[in-house]
């Protein structure tokens, strides 16, 4: 099994390839246009920004290489957003390959409906009817970017087999893949959104497989083994 990583200058590269050693596999980091193309399986990943990748690989080459790629293709994070049509991130086009687009998230501070009755404690709740009059005060807006855990759901493609629906995985980004007709898998961070995608040979997530412990070296495995 010949494994590529795409070198550019917005990879994770070193954690991709710790996660692979970890299930048993080696891969080859290269920009060579030739050994991604012989190669079984790419993996396309990234942390950055997206204008200056998409300038780094359009100066380069890379774009067209990628999108040419017939094997099976898995973009990581940033990878996965370059390989939508266009970002809001310093108004990019991307790679085109999902049509789906990617946006800013723009939370909004949730309000807390709160009463001014003193009594109202001890006479509302989930089970009364209480008529007790409420204030309305703003109430904390999620952080962006979003860092952490958080679940992946409405699992679809091998890719995800073995894997349980609503299991965590790790997110560092402030950007979002809209959901669309290329989502297989479904994240809720301020809205619902495309954690994963799938057209043809290519594949991506927007978690970080690398970080996700045993749920992200299942999809990995899943990746090399089963796609």
């Amino acid at each position: 099994m010949k494994l590529a990583i795409v070198k550019y200058n917005a990879g994770n590269i070193q954690s991709v390839l710790y996660a692979l050693e970890r299930i048993g596999y080696e891969a080859v980091v290269t920009d060579d246009s030739a050994v991604l193309q012989s190669a079984d399986k790419v993996i396309f990943p990234g942390v950055g920004e997206a204008r200056s990748a998409m300038d780094y690989l359009c100066a380069r080459g890379l774009d067209a290489v990628i999108q040419s790629l017939t094997q099976p293709v898995l973009g990581i994070c940033l990878g996965m957003q370059l390989m939508c049509s266009w970002s809001e991130e310093n108004d990019t086009e991307c790679l085109g390959i999902f049509g789906e687009k990617v946006k800013r998230f723009r939370p909004e501070k949730p309000v807390l409906p709160v009463s001014t009755d003193p009594l109202a404690v001890l006479t509302s709740g989930p089970f009364t009817d209480s008529l007790a009059p409420v204030a309305e005060i703003p109430g904390t807006a999620l952080k962006v970017p979003q860092i952490g855990w958080n679940t992946i759901h409405s699992l679809k493609t091998s890719l995800f087999d073995g894997v349980t629906n609503n299991s965590y995985c790790y997110f560092v980004h402030g950007y979002y893949a809209a959901q669309g007709q290329h989502t297989i898998a479904v994240t809720d961070y301020v809205l619902p959104y495309s954690s994963a995608l799938h057209k043809g040979n290519f594949y991506g997530v927007q978690f970080h497989p690398e970080k996700s412990a045993g749920v992200g070296e299942q999809i990995l495995r899943n990746f090399i083994e089963k796609i």
